[in-house]
């Protein structure tokens, strides 16, 4: 016989079909946490997420208009080689989001011709990476902003070279026929440190112009990282799919 482990007297959950402490409800997935990154050893995956890239191949990533990638990879990471963005062969929506990357350790230039690249999640809204250490430029488009309309909270960027961590969480927009009903929203850690909390996203990001939804498009889209011409690096890269409430 099975043992009571909640109740069936209590108030219904609004908009839903159960019962406050209700027994019956599914238990959720039992998910194996990953384990944090050093500078020198990339941490492990959550065990359901999906891993993008684990410093051995780009097989699950496509380059210019669809080709291979031509980023180099070596020694645990894939390093930016001017050949173009390059993006993911599977589409996501809803995630969450774990990228390490570096700036290069030789300082070139200033503003944003330094360090500079991009994560955009579902190809069309851009977290900046930049090499803000020590670096002053336009404050939307520092490290870790929303590009074009969010500076982030603080600066946390660690010094050229070193890793640094973005864990993002992304909520993508949702139109009925061309209209707009919900729109995306961000919250974005920086090396630990909240610098985006839940913002409501203006549209795709762009360069010097105002973001818009004017444009429907689809709940889903490739994760896209930009080469910017600068030699940034990547390493452990993985993304989990987020689902809702006793799905």
């Amino acid at each position: 016989m099975a043992k009571n482990i909640g109740y069936d007297d209590t108030p219904m959950l609004p908009d839903s079909k159960w019962h406050v402490h209700d027994g019956k409800r599914p238990q959720p997935r039992v998910v194996t946490p990953g384990t944090c990154s050093t500078q020198e050893t990339p941490g492990k995956a959550p065990s359901d997420a999906v891993v993008l890239f684990d410093g051995k191949d780009t097989s699950k990533w496509v380059g210019k208009d669809g080709g291979p990638v031509q980023w180099k990879v070596e020694n645990g990471y894939m390093e930016v080689t001017r050949t173009g963005n390059i993006q993911t062969k599977e589409h996501f929506g809803d995630c969450q989001l774990h990228i390490e990357w570096a700036a290069p350790a030789e300082v070139k230039g200033e503003s944003q011709g330094r360090g500079n690249s991009g994560v955009f999640l579902i190809g069309k809204y851009e977290i900046q990476v930049l090499d803000g250490y020590d670096n002053i430029t336009y404050a939307d488009g520092i490290t870790a902003s929303v590009y074009g309309e969010y500076p982030p909270l603080v600066n946390a960027c660690r010094k050229p070279g070193e890793w640094q961590t973005y864990d993002i969480v992304f909520e993508a927009p949702l139109y009925e026929d061309d209209k707009l009903v919900k729109p995306a929203y961000a919250t974005v850690f920086h090396n630990g440190v909240v610098v985006h909390n839940r913002v409501e996203l203006l549209g795709p990001t762009g360069h010097r112009n105002l973001p818009n939804y004017d444009t429907p498009h689809g709940p889903e889209g490739p994760l896209m990282l930009q080469d910017h011409g600068d030699p940034v690096r990547y390493r452990n890269i993985w993304i989990r799919p987020l689902k809702g409430y006793d799905e």
